[in-house]
């Protein structure tokens, strides 16, 4: 685990449960080593908008989202998917691993965070903690506890009536 990372644990005091699993690069290929574990599944992205905003997007993994309508529900331009390289150099991680964790590397706040409502409402979510090869479940409360820590005011939008994959 990375030392950022670490650090957000102890200051919180917080013991995530966890399931380590083989690299996992898609919802499809993680489901199959969820069985029995706590927590609506996430799946997330990373774009940027036609003026250069970065956003990282979290959803239940079985959302289907519309990219034309995600702009207005969050306040954005046109956006399109940030490259593997820039998600590298802002957020420190790798493709297949990217989440909500993720913005403990966005040390400068360039990344917009924007997560569908049903996940806050959720008892618990599951993550990667910047490693593909392991899920995390973070109940309610300590992902607040998380998001505040790192500064973080999420952007809550709703995806009722939005029917395209992202």
């Amino acid at each position: 685990m990375r030392d950022d990372l670490r650090a957000l644990l102890d200051r919180l005091a917080f013991q995530p449960k966890s399931v380590r699993h083989p690299p996992v690069q898609t919802v499809e290929e993680a489901d199959l080593h969820y069985a029995g574990l706590e927590g609506v599944h996430t799946k997330n992205a990373f774009l940027k908008d036609a003026k250069g905003v970065l956003v990282l997007v979290t959803v239940p993994a079985d959302c289907r989202l519309d990219m034309k309508a995600l702009p207005a529900l969050i306040g954005t331009k046109r956006l399109s998917f940030a490259s593997p390289d820039l998600m590298r150099t802002v957020l420190g991680t790798e493709p297949g691993a990217l989440g909500p964790l993720s913005l403990v590397a966005d040390t400068q706040r360039q990344v917009r965070f924007a997560i569908e409502a049903s996940l806050l409402e959720a008892d618990a979510i599951t993550c990667h903690p910047l490693d593909n090869t392991e899920t995390w479940v973070i109940p309610r409360s300590a992902f607040g506890r998380i998001m505040a820590d790192l500064g973080v005011e999420p952007v809550v939008f709703s995806f009722a009536g939005v029917a395209a994959d992202i």
